[in-house]
């Protein structure tokens, strides 16, 4: 990273200059390479090089946020300029936090993850085996992505933090069909190569493409229902985004005023841990530089913890968690802890019920108690006394996020990592079965 030293430093001077009473700035270098692929074969396959420089301005109780991909001393000194000028027109918080006072010490293991990005030949034998365990299970066609991320990162603050990190990444998305209306699909994502297993992803997504053959209209009612890893991950990062202290204080959250309550049954433990170093998500420090740990948002049921930055926690009462998140504490890697059951054990105990195995555009129709809706996508299934009878269709899961967790009754000891563009947050995620859920008609 020629010339990022200079660079962030500078942005530190030239906050000063501008009245800054605290400042950051977070470079970031990454090269990646992307693979596209549809019907069996590679469509796409690009590389980008990338800079970006973020900068965190606090004037005293007033705060802002901007960010250029220009890594140059004549566009840092251009970007602080304009982003002290906008903050100084902002309005005033209601509380004022200095950043965390460094400099700390990370975990080494975490400072450096992964090797450089692999050659473009091992890239291409991933997206190979996956295709082949789609069609090793009967998909007679299969699409998707692979992404690989080489990724170097600096933090520098006005609070004595000089901290870096490096990390390789993995990611890939496989969508199986069997013809034009049966699919399936599943997805991972890791820092860890010897984890990665491109060609299970693809024989999962070709099992459900292979299942969901000649699916009928489902019936709305209330059913028991199976979420699979890929539908879990979605309502868990979703809860994981409503335990961020930003939403309590916005209100936004359907958990605000609810620690030390149980939300869930017992059987669901939630973990935020970005201190894995073979998880896709991990990171040594957050946008603060406090060294990041592992913390659970919700332990057998209980909700836990909120989600802190410096500011969030100040406002509580409390100490950061070390999620910052200059505006809004995010998690990084999300873990669901507990249950024992195989699928099925889980198909086993339902005598009427459908099975999920990913949805997509999940909306609200009410942020502050939970209500939403979404749309079940590729393999969908109606079980009937322990066994799946027939591929189903034309359904909307319209349910409260609170009531499905509170319903959660077992989930499986199996767990996957889901990561695609509806689960934006890794999330370790089980099949979990839940009682009582409600499906409405769909119109899509």
């Amino acid at each position: 990273m020629v010339g990022v030293k200079r660079v962030a430093a500078e942005v530190l001077r030239s906050a000063k200059r501008h009245g800054a009473t605290d400042a950051a700035v977070n470079i970031e270098a990454s090269t990646t390479y992307m693979i596209r692929f549809s019907n069996n074969e590679i469509t796409v396959s690009k590389v980008f090089h990338e800079h970006s420089v973020s900068a965190y301005l606090a004037i005293g109780e007033k705060r802002g946020v901007a960010s250029t991909t220009v890594l140059s001393l004549s566009e840092a000194k251009k970007l602080v300029e304009n982003l002290a000028e906008t903050t100084k027109l902002a309005g005033s918080t209601d509380i004022y936090a200095p950043l965390p006072k460094g400099p700390f010490k990370y975990d080494k293991a975490l400072l450096k993850r992964g090797r450089r990005a692999p050659p473009p030949e091992q890239l291409v034998e991933w997206v190979v085996e996956a295709v082949s365990g789609a069609r090793n299970q009967g998909a007679a066609r299969v699409a998707g992505s692979l992404i690989a991320t080489e990724r170097r990162r600096m933090l520098y603050t006005s609070a004595g933090v000089r901290a870096e990190s490096s990390s390789e990444r993995v990611e890939l998305s496989v969508r199986a069909f069997l013809n034009g209306a049966s699919s399936g699909q599943f997805s991972t994502a890791t820092s860890s190569r010897e984890e990665f297993n491109p060609y299970r992803v693809g024989e999962i997504a070709g099992e459900i493409a292979k299942m969901a053959k000649n699916p009928v209209s489902g019936e709305p009612g209330t059913y028991d229902a199976i979420l699979g890893p890929m539908t879990f991950a979605n309502i868990i990062e979703e809860v994981a985004s409503a335990a961020s202290a930003y939403s309590v204080l916005t209100g936004l959250s359907f958990l605000e005023e609810r620690l030390g309550q149980e939300v869930s049954s017992k059987v669901l433990t939630l973990i935020d841990d970005p201190t894995l170093p073979g998880a896709y998500g991990s990171e040594p420090f957050d946008d603060e530089g406090l060294p990041t740990r592992r913390k659970a948002i919700i332990e057998s049921g209980v909700l836990k913890n909120y989600l802190h930055n410096s500011a969030t926690a100040k406002k509580f009462n409390v100490e950061s968690t070390a999620n910052a998140g200059w505006i809004a504490p995010e998690p990084f890697n999300l873990v669901v802890e507990g249950g024992g059951a195989t699928l099925n054990q889980l198909l086993s105990k339902v005598d009427r019920g459908i099975l999920v195995t990913n949805d997509w555009y999940l909306r609200y129709r009410n942020f502050r108690t939970g209500d939403f809706s979404t749309i079940p996508r590729d393999g969908l299934f109606l079980v009937k006394n322990g066994s799946i009878e027939a591929a189903l269709k034309d359904l909307r899961l319209s349910d409260n996020i609170l009531k499905l967790l509170r319903s959660l009754e077992e989930m499986t000891a199996d767990k996957y990592w889901i990561k695609w563009w509806e689960v934006e947050v890794p999330v370790k995620a089980p099949y979990a079965l839940i009682r009582d859920v409600n499906f409405t008609k769909s119109t899509i």
